[in-house]
């Protein structure tokens, strides 16, 4: 009896130390895992460079190629930077470069407003196969949504400009500022040539609008041709929109396709007149007010 107590006793004490040594392995793989992270953090924190070295550095991409220009970006920020895609021509040959760039590091995320083309959701799925890549898609916020048309209507964009700009804003920039709290930067395909208000842009811009993250434009300086050529070259899928007179294409109710040599911007809102027309997703107050 004596023995099988004393057995009994001695299994629970192993069996506690056990406890205790297991536990105290747990501490220290939990403690390694928070300084790897720690580690990790700070080193992004030093490697993502600072708003002067960023002035800097803007200066000497002018003279840098597209392909420069993103590897810079990628090399940079890796997956802490994505490229915003509405799918345009611009957009999908960004996305060509940077798959041949790394693959690995290429982050690409769209604006799902709810009222796209369905030719933009096909370009969308065959872009996604072709490249075997996954793209984030940000969707309004419902309530919001909701709430604009029951106030104003499912068409209220025709009305006014003010009811435009707050279809936009719902649509469209709420979501962008939702995506964009998460980057240290974004990608986009402006050209200054597209329109009046982006003929002052730089390739790589401090982006006062979202917290002073990079917002790199590679292609800032390149020609409609220059974009179209790279596309059939490389055999780049493309909107069918396109082939049809769509020279720049957004939501459905807003787009329509332009007669040739028209402004190719022409063909978003042309109810309205003026030339200073966009969506808010490439507004900056504080560059404007600049001017």
């Amino acid at each position: 009896m004596e023995l099988h107590v004393k057995s009994f006793f001695e299994k629970i004490t192993h069996d506690v130390e056990e406890f205790r040594f297991s536990q105290f392995k747990t501490q220290i793989i939990i403690s390694l895992l928070r300084l790897q992270l720690y580690v990790i953090g700070k080193e992004a924190m030093e490697s993502k460079p600072t708003i002067p070295k960023l002035k800097q550095i803007a200066r000497q991409m002018e003279n840098k190629s597209a392909r420069e220009v993103l590897r810079w970006a990628v090399d940079t920020y890796g997956l802490r930077i994505g490229l915003a895609s509405s799918f345009g021509p611009e957009d999908v040959v960004l996305i060509d470069i940077m798959i041949k760039i790394n693959k690995e590091k290429t982050r690409i995320f769209t604006l799902d407003t709810g009222r796209l083309n369905q030719e933009t959701y096909d370009l969308m799925d065959t872009i996604r196969k072709k490249y075997a890549i996954q793209i984030e898609v940000f969707f309004p916020e419902q309530k919001e949504v909701e709430q604009m048309v029951q106030i104003k209507g499912m068409n209220l964009m025709y009305e006014s400009v003010e009811n435009r700009k707050l279809c936009c804003e719902i649509r469209k920039v709420h979501s962008i500022n939702r995506a964009l709290s998460k980057l240290d930067g974004w990608i986009t395909g402006l050209r200054r040539e597209q329109a009046i208000t982006r003929t002052h842009i730089q390739k790589v811009e401090i982006d006062s609008s979202h917290d002073n993250i990079v917002k790199v434009n590679p292609v800032a300086d390149w020609t409609n041709e220059m974009v179209w050529d790279y596309i059939h070259k490389n055999n780049v899928p493309y909107n069918k929109l396109h082939d049809i007179g769509y020279m720049s294409i957004g939501c459905e109710p807003c787009t329509r396709a332009v007669p040739p040599n028209e402004d190719p911007r022409s063909g978003r809102w042309w109810w309205e007149t003026g030339t200073h027309k966009e969506c808010g997703l490439h507004w900056d107050d504080n560059k404007q007010s600049k001017k």
